[in-house]
């Protein structure tokens, strides 16, 4: 049978391989034949004692056919329903078979992967840090439209489920089995199909092996029902906790929400079709195309290396210098060691370099009391890394980073200093953020091998890498910071050298114009309240208190000395705001005693009543939904500036570099990928009118303008 290999031994047992057309089992066309094909014949089998499912890919199943996803569009409800239904339908005829099914689970289980696990009445897995179980739709917009939902509610009670459709976690085996998500674990997956049979033949006569527990007479949910007191108030409670957090704007977890509700009131099958009229309500929003495209495709493709010069050959960073002990030179040594490269963290004193590698201790000792890490494990890492106050101890680096203070002059010198002792070929990178690596690279004897690698802080949990090519860097260098940042486990995109790049030129943006708005007279607190309702973790206001006013004040100097002030827009009014507030009312940031906001001893914080004499206008009239798409659109056009200018590569690393380095708004799938689903004629449309009443810098770029003339997406 194509794309499932159905053997039958001689004590009755069924084994089906799923083996299909290319590197893993999926969704596809040729998967809903074939299973309905076997599903069919599965149930025309008359001494039959038992099925196992296996696989013959190293993933046992993957899930859905996300192109099919994001082609569905509104006007398609009833077809998508409909061939939801007969997928959900094989599990539901898989799991009324007269004899117990067991899935053997090789690999990974996500999705529908994991779905068809547990329409099995047995579930074993291979005990293997690479297989990932868990149904993460919620993820990419989606929710568990194949029974996920309803037979996780029913395996597990309402409450217990939750985490596990609502914010789709993956966990290993031994959680799962823990969970009670699986039944048993073997130690190779050569066991897998033995152990299934045997369990098939020692349950012969069990007739409760042969049914799941929803189907048998009496079944109750684990927790109670929507009856139950403790549920009842759970899903009181619940709505206003999420919309809290999704601030309305991910209709996902609502949904699924609703629909867990359902399964703990439903019958079974009814549960299961509420469950498909959620998913196919989702499957036509804009916020699922958006976070499939860049959650899974765009995401693959740069992981996939799309951005890395081709034709050279795979490099292995073995040691690194990391120059500045501080905040980022502290992480970037962390994540080095935690990859199992040899770590010089050097300073100006030995004591600053200890202090910079007691940071590692202390997160790899938080890992060991939640129980992630060993001892053993810890001291191996903390043993790559060396504090030193001396250059000679760099000699040798495979690659040397600076991450010393955004000043140029300071930089140069430390590059002169320390670039004799790189290993031959050695790569020399710049952590800065926005200083231009061109000009960097004037103080290298070796201009082609320098370049930039800008983290985020803090580095240890900030997934992106944002590297940085000057007009000299070789491809070949390119290529070896791209390799360090996927050993070091972050997602790496590459942009061409600018003042500020990419991430941080679009960020900025989107600070300036909350300082216009402050200016104009806008309220501060609805300020950053209108800001976070567009789904932006902290308002432009707090964000500039953590990042610090006075710093942004010397950054304004700094591009003023390089002859770059302004280069990308006017920002005279936030370096007039800056000015006024760190200059006459010493109002630096958070770590200066307040700025925008001033903070309590126990840990509160308001906005500092002088803001309101300063620039507080309380006649002012300005639409919320203005003020909205303001600070949204600003962030916009400045990507699509970049995109234009070819200052960011492509429109993958445009909207992976919003999302993942400077908290875009989930739901946009990046701000480029935004105006996709905004439409592009529409997008043209509001810029220009916003240009209108509030200036040029909201006009529509040259880019989008032709995108809309000729019907096209950015892709």
């Amino acid at each position: 049978m194509s794309g499932f290999i159905y053997e039958k031994d001689a004590d009755g047992i069924v084994t089906i391989t799923m083996d299909m057309e290319g590197s893993v089992n999926a969704m596809t066309e040729e998967y809903r034949g074939t299973m309905e094909d076997t599903v069919t014949r599965l149930e025309a089998e008359t001494d039959m004692t038992g099925v196992v499912f296996a696989s013959a890919k190293d993933v046992f199943f993957a899930g859905g056919n996300l192109n099919e996803l994001v082609e569905a569009q509104p006007g398609d409800e009833e077809d998508y329903m409909t061939g939801l239904e007969v997928v959900k339908g094989h599990f539901r005829r898989l799991e009324k078979l007269p004899v117990p099914v067991v899935a053997a689970i090789n690999g990974a289980a996500l999705g529908g992967g994991f779905e068809l696990c547990l329409g099995c009445n047995y579930r074993i897995a291979w005990n293997h840090r690479s297989v990932k179980l868990g149904l993460p739709e919620v993820n990419l917009g989606l929710l568990p439209g194949a029974g996920g939902i309803v037979r996780t509610v029913n395996m597990l009670g309402l409450q217990n489920a939750l985490p596990y459709i609502m914010e789709g976690k993956q966990i290993t085996p031994d959680k799962a089995l823990e969970a009670g998500l699986i039944n048993e674990l073997v130690d190779t997956k050569e066991e897998l199909v033995s152990h299934a049979k045997a369990w098939i033949a020692q349950n012969k006569d069990n007739e409760e092996a042969k049914s799941q527990p929803w189907d048998r007479k009496g079944h109750k949910i684990p927790g109670g029902d929507t009856n139950n007191p403790q549920v009842a108030q759970l899903l009181v409670m619940s709505p206003a906790m999420l919309l809290q957090k999704t601030k309305g704007l991910m209709p996902a977890p609502e949904t699924i929400l609703d629909c867990a509700a359902e399964a703990a009131r439903l019958s079974f099958d009814g549960a299961l079709k509420a469950e498909s009229r959620g998913l196919t309500k989702l499957v036509m929003t804009p916020v699922a195309k958006n976070m499939i495209t860049t959650f899974f495709f765009q995401m693959n493709q740069v992981n996939g290396g799309a951005s890395r010069p081709k034709g050279i050959e795979k490099t292995d960073v073995k040691k690194v210098g990391v120059l500045g002990a501080g905040v980022m030179g502290q992480g970037i040594a962390l994540v080095s060691a935690m990859a199992g490269i040899e770590v010089v963290l050097k300073d100006l004193t030995i004591e600053s370099a200890e202090k910079g590698k007691g940071y590692s201790d202390k997160v790899l000792s938080k890992r060991i009391a939640r129980g992630r890490m060993t001892e053993e494990k810890k001291e191996g890492i903390l043993s790559l890394i060396k504090p030193s106050a001396n250059n000679e101890d760099l000699q040798g680096c495979d690659l040397i980073i600076e991450a010393v203070f955004e000043d140029i002059n300071l930089k140069k010198k430390i590059v002169q200093e320390t670039e004799p002792f790189l290993a031959e070929n050695g790569t020399y990178g710049s952590n800065t953020s926005s200083l231009p690596i061109g000009r960097l690279a004037e103080a290298s004897l070796n201009p082609e091998n320098f370049i930039g690698i800008h983290f985020f802080s803090p580095v240890d949990k900030m997934p992106l890498v944002e590297i940085i090519c000057g007009d000299k860097t070789s491809q070949e260098t390119l290529a070896k910071a791209f390799d360090y940042s996927q050993k070091i486990k972050k997602t790496p995109i590459v942009v061409n050298d600018s003042f500020g790049f990419f991430t941080s030129r679009t960020f900025g943006s989107y600070l300036d114009e909350g300082v216009q708005l402050l200016k104009e007279g806008f309220h501060p607190v609805a300020l950053d309240n209108l800001a976070n309702s567009i789904g932006m973790p902290l308002g432009p206001l707090a964000i500039y208190d953590e990042v610090s006013l006075s710093t942004s004040l010397k950054a304004s100097a700094s591009a003023e000395e390089l002859g770059l002030l302004d280069v990308h827009g006017d920002s005279s009014i936030t370096r007039e705001v800056m000015s006024t507030m760190v200059e006459e009312h010493g109002r630096g940031g958070r770590h200066q005693g307040g700025g925008f906001y001033q903070y309590g001893e126990d840990g509160s914080k308001e906005i500092w009543p002088g803001l309101y004499d300063l620039y507080y206008k309380k006649d002012l009239d300005i639409p919320n939904e203005d003020v909205k798409d303001r600070l949204l659109f600003r962030q916009v056009i400045e990507a699509l500036k970049g995109l234009q200018e070819g200052v960011v590569h492509s429109v993958a690393d445009a909207n992976i570099g919003t999302i993942m380095g400077i908290g875009a708004p989930a739901w946009t799938g990046g701000l480029v990928q935004f105006v996709n689903t905004y439409g592009t004629q529409k997008f043209v449309d509001r810029a220009t009118e916003l240009a209108e009443k509030y200036g040029d810098r909201f006009a529509p770029p040259a880019i989008a303008i032709e995108k809309a003339e000729k019907g096209e997406l950015f892709v």
